[in-house]
């Protein structure tokens, strides 16, 4: 009896020791990111000290220059985990606002946040994500095209706050969230706070904003064409509060796969603001552009390299051409290398 019962007690301790294991298992640590760099220059302007770029780019240096160095840490567990997303370098400074104007301590964080699966379908999210809103992302490896669009610089590029996720069936969820003012990260400097919500269904989302200041709704999808063509959409209309203007605009990515190796994609945008939103950069109220943007994408192993060709074309002089004249359209070549880890 007593050898039975020694047994037992040890058949038990497998037992616990095997859980022990396998949730020891689950629970995982990950550093990623990427580094990017690129060469940019104008066909139709200057590329020297009086050089324009698209005021919506994020790859907007003369000649040679740097993007940025991401550096993402997570811990993935059964029910809790985080993200720490750092960014150095002038991509993602500028996407984090990281100057004396908006960040007392000039932060690297592009994300920073602990969440809880709840359950196997809803999941609270605390601290500070990227945007939920929009086609594309800082990062250069989840979008295609290496410059970004109009719509993606004058959205919003993160929220501080607390969401809710909830997965409502195989293809259907559903995003709440409250959120500090739009884009303030490290506190809430103006005591105002924001709501958000998102819809999604089979990959297809739409997204609403109300910030103290504006009000933007947004449609984000894509469909499969066929096995080999994708095609992305992206709109969005922000109007900002006692009828001050806003802004509207579409956006397609229709993207080829022609190989393993090399992709093609074009993305086409209509841009244009009310009143004297932002006005394109040229001053002028009522202001539009439109940009279409030609891209390549060669991957070897983990390093990408894309060569790009744009064409800007607003409704004002918004750009210089070689004589230094005002001119309405502007167009650069670029092409820029993307290591991801």
């Amino acid at each position: 009896m007593k050898r039975l019962f020694t047994l037992t007690l040890l058949f038990v301790a497998l037992i616990i020791n095997a859980q022990e294991s396998e949730e020891t298992n689950d629970k995982k640590f990950t550093i990623s990111g990427s580094i990017d760099a690129y060469y940019r220059a104008n066909i139709t302007g200057p590329n020297d000290e009086n050089a324009i770029a698209p005021g919506s780019s994020f790859a907007n240096l003369p000649g040679f220059a740097l993007g940025m160095a991401n550096v993402i840490a997570s811990y993935e567990g059964e029910k809790v985990g985080f993200v720490a997303d750092l960014v150095f370098g002038p991509r993602g400074t500028d996407a984090i606002f990281a100057s004396p104007m908006y960040s007392a301590t000039g932060n690297i964080v592009n994300q920073l946040y602990a969440y809880w699966n709840v359950s196997e379908s809803v999941t609270l999210t605390l601290g500070n994500f990227n945007t939920f809103l929009g086609y594309e992302v800082i990062s250069p490896v989840p979008n295609f095209n290496y410059s970004t669009s109009y719509l993606f610089s004058y959205g919003p590029f993160s929220h501080t706050g607390l969401k809710a996720d909830f997965a409502l069936g195989e293809d259907i969820s559903l995003m709440l969230g409250v959120f500090n003012d739009t884009d303030l990260t490290e506190f809430n400097a103006t005591g105002d706070y924001a709501v958000g919500a998102q819809l999604g269904f089979s990959g297809q989302y739409v997204n609403v904003l109300y910030d103290p200041s504006f009000f933007e709704v947004d449609f984000t999808g894509g469909f499969d064409v066929s096995d080999d063509f994708f095609l992305g959409i992206n709109a969005a209309y922000l109007s900002l509060e006692d009828d001050a203007g806003g802004f509207l605009g579409a956006a397609l990515y229709p993207q080829y796969t022609v190989s393993d190796a090399f992709a093609i994609g074009l993305r086409g945008e209509y841009f244009a603001e009310d009143e004297n939103f932002g006005a394109i950069g040229t001053g002028v109220a009522d202001s539009s552009v439109f940009a279409a943007t030609l891209t390549g994408s060669y991957t070897i192993d983990d390093l990408i390299i894309k060569p790009e060709i744009r064409l800007d074309s607003a409704s004002d002089d918004a750009f210089l051409d070689n004589d230094l004249a005002a001119t309405k359209s502007l167009a650069s070549f670029l092409v820029a290398a993307i290591y991801k880890f």
